[in-house]
C-alpha cells in the first residue's frame, strides 16, 4: 500500500547547503535526498523517496531501542553492537541479527508473478463483508487494512452519475479517515497503544493535505514522533527530517542526527544512507567519521532497492577515488573494479546517475572500462529515459556523429535529445541548442532564436556561450558553419568520475 504523497512536497523551491543559515520548509514528504550536497565531490542528490508500509517491521521489539539513544522508560542494556560499537542491523524476516556491512549484495527485489494478489472487489456487498470482519476482529492491523481498502474503493467507484459517484466516494473516505484517526489516537481496546502505522499514515495526510484533511505541520510532526516512540522506522526517519528542516518543530541538527541514527538502527535504508553521508561530510554539526560512514553506506547498499539505490553509487564514487585522495578510509579498498561493480549494481536498480557514469566510462575508457560505443549508448539511453539531463546531452552527441553499425547518425534526434536537456536548464545543452539553431542542425536555422539560447546558457556562466554572444554582438565572426562532427567535437566538456 502506498502512503499518500504529493509531488509538490518532493521538489523544493530553494536549496540551501548546510554551511548556510537559511532553510525553507518543504512539506513533510520532502526528502533530504534533495539536499544541496556538493555534486562536485561526487555526492548526488537522489530522487524523492516514497515509502510503503513494508518499511515498518511489526515484529520489532519495542522494549529494546537502539543502544545509546535516550528513551525514557526503556532498558538500554543488552542491545547488540558490532566491533565498532555500531548497532547491528536487525533482520526482521527471521528474527536474527546480522551485520549487513560484511555481506554486500545487489538487493534487486523480484516479485513472483504467480504470487500477485488478485484485484479486490469493491462491490457494496464485498465492502460490507470486509467491514463486519474488521469490526469483529478487534485487530488494529486488520482495521488499518480495511481503512486503506476503503480509500482504494473510493477511487474505484463505478457510479455513472457524477453526483452519486461523489457522494459514494466522500462517504467511503470519511469512514476511512474515522478509522485511521481512531487507530492513530486511541488504539483498539482498553490499555492498548495507538497503532504506529496509522500514526504514520495520518501524519502524511496532515503533511500534504490529502484525504480532505487540512495541512497541519504541528499535528504531522507530533504523529511522526508518537510513531517513532513505538520504533516505527520510517516515522523515525521523518521525525529526523522535521528536526533538520524545522518542519512542525524547532530546527535542531543534533536531534535530527539522533533520530537518523535511531531510524538507521531500526533498519530504515534511507536513514542508513543519510547517516553515512552525514558522517562522511561532517554535516549537521557532526564531526567527520569516514570509517563509520562507510559502515552505514555498506549497510544501506546491502538493502538497496529501486527506491534506495543511492548508497551503491556513493560507494562506487569512494572506490573510484585515487589511493591517497581524502577521505582516507582504511576499511575501503580504492579499486576501479570495485567502483564499476557498485555502479553496475545501482544501474541495475535503475539509478540514472550510475547509468550516466557507466556511459561515460565506456565512452572514454575510464575506470578500467574498454571504449565500447554500444555499452556507452546503452547506459546513456537508460539514464536519458529517466530524465537525466547530462545523459540526454551525451546521447545527443552520439546521434550527432552516429556509430558505425550501432547507431545511425540523425541530426533530428541529436537536436531533440539536446532540447530535452536544455529544457531542464542544463547550460551545456542550452549552448548546444543555440549552436544547432544557429547552424540549422535538426531544426531550421534561426539566428535570433540561437541568440536567445546562447543568452540562457551565458546567464548560467557558460563561457562558450558568452564568447559566441560577443562574436555575434560585435560582428567579430560570421555565422557558424555546419561540419561533419567527430566524437571529440560532439562533447568537448569533460566527463569525469569524481
Amino acid at each position: 500500500m502506498r502512503y499518500p504523497e504529493d509531488q509538490a512536497y518532493a521538489y523544493p523551491q530553494k536549496q540551501y547547503g548546510y554551511d548556510q543559515g537559511a532553510y525553507d520548509y518543504q512539506g513533510y514528504n520532502y526528502d533530504p535526498y534533495q539536499q544541496d550536497y556538493p555534486e562536485g565531490d561526487g555526492y548526488y542528490n537522489g530522487p524523492p523517496q516514497y515509502y510503503y508500509d513494508s518499511n515498518y517491521n511489526p515484529n520489532y521489539d519495542p522494549n529494546y531501542p537502539p543502544q545509546g539513544y535516550p528513551q525514557e522508560g526503556y532498558p538500554q542494556e543488552g542491545y547488540p553492537v558490532d566491533e565498532f560499537g555500531q548497532p547491528i542491523h536487525y533482520d526482521q524476516s527471521n528474527r536474527t541479527y546480522s551485520d549487513s556491512a560484511s555481506n554486500i549484495s545487489s538487493a534487486t527485489k523480484q516479485k513472483d508473478p504467480a504470487k500477485a494478489e488478485e484485484k479486490p472487489s469493491y462491490a457494496p456487498e464485498a465492502i460490507e463483508k470486509y467491514r463486519q470482519k474488521a469490526k469483529d476482529s478487534g485487530d488494529p492491523a486488520t482495521l488499518f487494512k480495511f481503512g486503506n481498502y476503503l480509500i482504494e474503493a473510493a477511487g474505484a467507484t463505478d457510479e455513472q452519475d457524477p453526483k452519486s459517484a461523489k457522494k459514494k466516494k466522500d462517504a467511503l473516505l470519511q469512514e476511512a479517515v474515522k478509522i485511521i484517526k481512531r487507530l492513530a489516537t486511541q488504539g483498539i481496546g482498553f490499555g492498548r497503544p495507538a497503532y504506529p502505522d496509522a500514526q504514520f499514515y495520518l501524519a502524511n495526510c496532515y503533511g500534504n493535505g490529502s484525504l480532505g484533511l487540512p495541512m497541519d505541520p504541528d499535528k504531522a510532526f507530533n504523529l511522526y514522533m508518537q510513531a517513532s516512540k513505538q520504533n516505527h522506522a520510517t516515522a523515525t526517519y521523518r521525525t529526523a527530517v522535521c528536526y533538520e528542516y524545522g518542519a512542525g518543530t524547532k530546527r535542531d541538527p543534533n536531534r535530527a542526527t539522533q533520530f537518523y541514527k535511531k531510524a538507521a538502527a531500526l533498519g530504515d535504508t534511507a536513514a542508513m544512507y543519510k547517516l553515512g553521508i552525514i558522517m562522511l561530510r561532517g554535516l549537521l554539526n557532526q564531526n567527520p567519521n569516514p570509517r563509520d560512514a562507510v559502515i552505514w553506506l555498506k549497510r544501506a547498499a546491502a538493502n538497496a532497492d529501486e527506491e534506495n539505490p543511492h548508497a551503491l553509487h556513493e560507494l562506487g564514487l569512494l572506490h573510484a577515488k585515487p589511493e591517497k585522495e581524502p577521505p582516507e578510509i582504511p576499511s575501503l579498498i580504492r579499486s576501479e573494479k570495485h567502483a564499476i561493480e557498485e555502479f553496475k549494481k545501482a544501474a541495475d536498480l535503475g539509478y540514472a546517475p550510475s547509468c550516466f557514469k557507466l556511459g561515460c566510462c565506456y565512452e572514454y575508457g575510464q575506470l578500467g572500462c574498454p571504449v565500447d560505443p554500444r555499452q556507452s549508448i546503452r547506459y546513456y539511453s537508460r539514464a536519458a529515459e529517466k530524465g537525466h539531463s547530462e545523459a540526454e546531452l551525451a546521447l545527443s552527441g552520439w546521434y550527432l556523429t552516429g556509430s558505425n553499425g550501432i547507431l545511425n547518425q540523425s541530426d533530428t534526434e541529436a537536436y531533440l535529445w539536446a532540447r530535452k536537456a536544455a529544457d531542464k536548464g542544463l547550460a551545456k545543452a542550452e549552448y548546444a541548442i543555440g549552436y544547432f539553431t544557429e547552424v540549422g542542425i535538426g531544426v531550421k536555422a534561426d539566428i535570433e532564436e540561437a541568440r536567445r539560447w546562447y543568452m540562457r546558457a551565458a546567464a548560467q556562466g557558460n563561457k562558450r556561450a558568452m564568447q559566441r554572444l560577443k562574436e555575434l554582438n560585435f560582428g567579430h565572426a560570421g555565422r557558424a558553419k555546419p561540419a561533419k562532427h567527430t566524437r571529440a567535437q560532439a562533447n568537448k566538456e569533460d566527463c569525469t568520475i569524481s
